[in-house]
């Protein structure tokens, strides 16, 4: 070996550790990045922000994602991938779509009465909920068993009830979000832990939510990402009209558990 060699080599690997440094670095200060930022940003502020934005407006059309874990007798994490959209007028209009692997189902509700299809079943319930969407959401989870995990994003003070409970609340930093800048904050109540990523900007929109169950072995989550919003959605006049479908058997309220997201017999964890 040249004298070129030996100097060389000595040179390469100082190159590498060099190089591996500067990322080290890079890592490190992206993790302090957040910390820095959160001492500058109040997550309950860009809550109500949010709260105050979807609060306002009058009309909303959206898009979603979900996901739901469950945990099995043999200790195995499970995970079930739903997608669906919602349409909803203020104060008292709403329609509402999911289908998944176990499930098709779909609500309409024109501020008198709500109807609720499962398609795969060919089923449904109606019964009367004179009010606005707000009362409902309440009455669906109070009455009849339905968790409606983010429902509470669309109320119209969600603030009120989100913040409710809020032992601990931070802002971690930022984050992407379907290519959308988010404010990543952090927030823990007694039985769950719960993350929210809204947009940054003039637009401060609920872009992604996520459930923690503490009170479940294994901690499973719930997840729902927004992938289409729009403020000024086209409404049809009869968008919120429910027509039972031909055949369809109709059920009493109270049987609406069945209609659920899982595969029938599978623990599903809280939803906020």
């Amino acid at each position: 070996m040249t004298n070129t060699d030996s100097r060389i080599k000595p040179a390469r690997a100082s190159f590498r550790r060099g190089r591996m440094l500067a990322v080290a670095a890079t890592v490190a200060l992206a993790m302090a990045g957040p910390g820095a930022q959160a001492q500058a940003r109040d997550p309950k502020a860009i809550l109500k922000a949010m709260s105050d934005y979807v609060g306002r407006q009058p009309t909303v059309g959206l898009s979603f994602d979900s996901d739901i874990e469950v945990i099995t007798p043999q200790m195995e994490k499970i995970q079930f991938t739903n997608s669906g959209d919602i349409l909803l007028s203020r104060p008292n209009k709403l329609r509402a779509h999911r289908v998944g692997g176990y499930a098709d189902v779909a609500l309409n509700y024109d501020g008198n009465t709500v109807g609720i299809v499962s398609k795969g079943s060919n089923s449904y319930a109606q019964f009367e909920a004179p009010g606005t969407v707000d009362e409902l959401i309440v009455a669906l989870r109070e009455g009849h068993g339905i968790a409606l995990p983010g429902g509470d994003l669309l109320l119209s003070n969600s603030y009120e009830h989100l913040a409710a409970d809020i032992m601990e609340a931070k802002h971690i930093g930022q984050g992407v979000v379907d290519g959308r800048a988010c404010d990543h904050l952090a927030f823990r109540n007694f039985d769950t832990d719960w993350q929210l990523w809204v947009e940054v900007g003039e637009r401060p929109i609920p872009c992604k939510l996520v459930i923690t169950s503490k009170t479940m072995a294994g901690a499973p989550q719930y997840t729902i990402r927004v992938t289409n919003w729009k403020t000024d959605p086209r409404i049809a006049r009869d968008a919120f009209a429910f027509v039972p479908p031909a055949g369809a058997q109709k059920l009493q309220p109270d049987q609406l558990g069945g209609f659920d997201e899982l595969p029938p017999g599978v623990p599903a964890g809280e939803g906020k």
